[in-house]
């Protein structure tokens, strides 16, 4: 226990209390923080510059209402089936004797590595029944139920046995005891898995507009880029962020104080596999059936089209040029918000008062404004009081990635610093070793892990991001993503179809680490938050 810790602990104040203070971090920290808020400050600069009574009108209209109801049905639709998949599929490769359990376990990742306007394209391009509200369902559904699978799969394989056979010995039945334990251990990282869920729901765009479902995002583009009212624009935006506030309030409120620990004789062993017996052939085919519907479907589309088109889809253009763009830019902003990341999480979980605490959950308020609000706040203060400084360029744009992707990076420091022993950066200061050179030689090597995990995560967001890309773009570039948009609109299926495959191949490789690294994670930081 350190100093400042025992002196705390005996109600005596620390005399070293004010030299431990961070101030290197809290600045970094207070910086990132401060970048991240921009957009929220743009919000709040056009609903001021409108007029109170001008943004309450606007949102008080029937058409807000719809866009409300629209938005938040298919949100709690949508996060409640991939509560159910994400946590039954991570059940049965966790704690059963699944054949093929590791395959599994990669197949039912791999859809996080497709972007959900590909997912839109591939059901949609190939019957008309997937439009509106049940296409959305069935598309963001299978799109984004692995954000469930990834932590819920990490806190089943590291969960206490014991306290499951303690409940079976009391006479609690099978089906009770999974309810009340099993997912009682879980819980946390259900309801984080249901918050990101929700959180991208909310933030979509690209899936929604190809379905022909009409959201906030979708209203939203369409005032900011079409019909060029910005003070309607603002106005959703914040009914928006209330919608995303509330979220993350919820998810808060449903967590509470719950602490997952194994203790005692039985913390080092693992739960034995749990025969499936007759249930075995329905299960696999449950399996099969989602890799089919979430991973099938979309990447066979796409080659589908690519083969009805022939080499006409060769024109236009090069596939090359795109994916390195879009590589190149993904890598970057993934390294920038990694970078950002680590202050915010060391000063949460090292140096924890209520203050930093507080710092980083504000830090999360980004989520709630999505890759729409955050690329006009960036043009908006480039053209407004840069002088168009950045505008339209490569490192505006990668800037916008590490923004709205920097809560995921954190997701990842944070759970690997929350992993790494505190005491032997405690042991190196002792010896005489500075701040940095600590942070250098201990803290780093430590937290190696989640750094690759969240340079990864950030990267496969970045290299399938639309919509903040289409705004902020550079002139005379093309991603990917962007390309593929183009032809999609056009009805260019054939031209579309190479570039979703590429894009699917590139974030293949993070989707794979993000694999690896939420299956050596223990559960305690998979739950860390």
């Amino acid at each position: 226990m350190s100093v400042s810790r025992t002196a705390g602990a005996l109600g005596v104040r620390s005399p070293v209390r004010r030299a431990s203070e961070p101030w290197g971090l809290l600045l970094a920290g207070v910086t990132v923080a401060l970048v991240l808020l921009a957009p929220l400050a743009f919000l709040l600069i056009e609903a001021s510059g409108a007029g109170a009574s001008t943004i309450v009108n606007l949102i008080f209209r029937s058409l807000t209402a719809t866009l409300l109801w629209n938005t938040v049905r298919l949100t709690v639709v949508v996060t409640l089936l991939c509560a159910v998949i994400g946590t039954a599929a991570a059940w049965f490769v966790e704690r059963t004797d699944l054949p093929l359990r590791r395959v599994w376990a990669v197949l039912v990742v791999v859809p996080l590595a497709i972007p959900d306007f590909v997912v839109s394209f591939g059901w949609s391009s190939l019957s008309t029944w997937v439009q509106g509200f049940r296409g959305a369902v069935l598309v963001m559904t299978l799109a984004v139920y692995p954000l469930v699978y990834l932590p819920v799969a990490a806190s089943f394989r590291n969960a206490d046995p014991g306290q499951e056979e303690i409940a079976r010995s009391l006479g609690a039945g099978r089906l009770a005891t999974f309810w009340r334990v099993t997912l009682g251990q879980a819980r946390v990282a259900i309801l984080g898995g249901c918050l990101l869920v929700a959180l991208v729901m909310l933030a979509e765009y690209g899936a929604f507009e190809i379905l022909g479902y009409q959201t906030f995002t979708t209203e939203i583009f369409t005032e900011f880029s079409v019909s060029f009212n910005v003070a309607t624009a603002s106005a959703l935006s914040l009914v928006l962020v209330l919608l995303s506030l509330a979220v993350l309030g919820g998810e808060g409120l449903a967590r509470g104080r719950a602490r997952v620990s194994r203790a005692g004789a039985l913390a080092q062993r693992v739960a034995p596999p749990r025969s499936l017996g007759r249930s075995k052939p329905i299960v696999l085919a449950g399996f099969a059936l989602l890799v089919a519907l979430a991973l099938g479907v979309p990447v066979g589309s796409a080659i589908y089209w690519m083969v009805r088109a022939g080499r006409s889809y060769l024109t236009g253009v090069s596939l090359f040029d795109a994916a390195w763009h879009t590589a190149l830019y993904g890598a970057i902003a993934a390294a920038l918000a990694t970078l950002m990341a680590l202050p915010v999480a060391l000063l949460a979980l090292r140096h924890g008062r209520r203050g930093h605490l507080l710092l980083e959950r504000s830090t999360y308020l980004v989520l709630a404004m999505g890759g729409l609000v955050t690329a006009f706040a960036l043009s908006y203060f480039s053209e407004r009081y840069a002088g168009g400084f950045l505008y339209q360029s490569a490192p505006l744009l990668v800037i916008a990635y590490a923004i709205l992707f920097f809560p995921l990076a954190l997701v990842g420091v944070r759970a690997s610093v929350a992993q790494a022993p505190p005491r032997l950066e405690e042991v190196a200061r002792s010896l005489g070793q500075r701040r940095p050179a600590v942070l250098w030689r201990v803290t780093l090597p430590l937290v190696g892990p989640g750094l690759a995990a969240a340079f990864s995560l950030v990267f496969l967001s970045a290299v399938t991001e639309l919509t903040a890309t289409l705004i902020l773009i550079p002139t005379g570039v093309q991603t990917l993503a962007t390309q593929f948009w183009a032809y999609e609109q056009n009805l260019s299926y054939g031209q579309a179809a190479p570039f979703a495959l590429a894009m699917i191949v590139i974030a293949a490789l993070p989707t794979y680490v993000l694999g690896r690294f939420f299956d050596r994670l223990p559960s305690r930081a998979a739950l860390a938050g």
